[in-house]
């Protein structure tokens, strides 16, 4: 398996596949030619030539819009979901193919989580959740019953939503806010209750 990053968050991902994934990583690729090395694997910068379509891999990067970005631009081939043995992740929830699932996570049943997706280190998303491609869900964040998130969003650390809410594509929602109405495409919402304070690049989603 490729991983494609070298930052903090491919340490995490890394620590997945320590705990008993059986998923060994063949190399690291990254474009920052001042990190050589990751936790004991040599860091490789020739991205066009070790980019290798039928080969799996897992974008290690936390930014949703990059993650997007590198997948439509090298046409890789996902790697299954890598779930790291202390998340509790329910036998009934669909969780997709390069999406990564961090320790302390909880998914619930008739969850489905989308390609390329990030379920940080204890977030709990409950039953009939829907996530979409490149979502991050931040650590500690609560996703309760029935709700949606579109692609691309970024649901902050500690954020609480309430049942049934519907929140769009390319969102940001900020540390601890409480999301109690559904939420556009493209807002920045923070507080409790959630406010919108502006909205996001509508090109986001086309990068």
């Amino acid at each position: 398996m490729i991983l494609f990053g070298a930052s903090g968050h491919a340490k995490v991902i890394l620590d997945i596949l320590n705990s008993g994934t059986n998923t060994e990583v063949s190399y690291i690729l990254d474009d920052n030619p001042a990190i050589t090395e990751l936790a004991g694997f040599k860091v490789d910068h020739d991205i066009e030539r070790n980019i290798v379509q039928d080969i799996n891999t897992i974008i290690a990067i936390g930014d949703n819009r990059i993650r997007k970005h590198i997948f439509m631009k090298y046409n890789v081939k996902l790697n299954k979901a890598l779930i790291h043995n202390r998340a509790v992740v329910s036998d009934n929830a669909l969780v997709s193919n390069g999406s990564v699932v961090m320790a302390g996570a909880v998914i619930n049943h008739s969850a489905n989580i989308g390609e390329n997706s990030i379920i940080n280190s204890n977030a709990v998303i409950e039953h009939d959740v829907s996530i979409a491609n490149f979502a991050h869900i931040s650590p500690g964040a609560i996703i309760t019953g029935g709700v949606q998130i579109g692609e691309g969003t970024h649901i902050g650390a500690g954020v609480s939503v309430i049942p049934g809410v519907k929140i769009g594509k390319w969102v940001t929602v900020g540390a601890g806010a409480v999301i109690i109405k559904d939420v556009p495409d493209y807002a920045v919402v923070v507080g409790n209750p959630g406010n919108i304070i502006k909205y996001n690049n509508t090109n986001d989603d086309k990068r």
